[in-house]
């Protein structure tokens, strides 16, 4: 398992882009989630305009195992939800790192935990 050292994880097994410069990351779940979950059919992802709040659930990710809460790492406005991800879930599992992002996000809060590449490879053993 090889998780990009230019993103921050959560303990959710989220994955949080640097902030561009108008203040918007990028949130997605972890090849370790991906693989935990299985083959994801469903997903359903905060709206565009609805405000997330760092810890909280914001949507589910279901797949042919069980049904998962999908938390924000951050607390802000969502300025994007990945629709080729709402018609095709299976880019959860296939490409988890790029095409299978979940949501975007401008940033107004981000908690001082969120976990460098390293340390979440640890604590995901």
């Amino acid at each position: 398992m090889s998780n990009p050292q230019q993103l921050r994880y959560s303990k959710e097994h989220e994955w949080l882009s640097a902030a561009d410069e108008d203040g918007v990351a990028t949130v997605g779940i972890t090849e370790f989630a991906a693989n935990a979950l299985g083959d994801v059919v469903y997903a359903q992802l905060p709206a565009v305009g609805d405000t997330v709040t760092a810890g909280e659930t914001c949507g589910e990710l279901e797949s042919t195992k069980s049904v998962s809460d999908l938390y924000s790492p951050v607390t802000g406005e969502v300025v994007a939800a990945n629709e080729d991800v709402v018609n095709d879930p299976a880019l959860v599992n296939t490409a988890p790192f790029e095409g299978g992002w979940l949501f975007k996000v401008k940033v107004t809060d981000e908690p001082a935990e969120l976990m460098s590449a390293d340390e979440y490879t640890a604590f995901a053993g």
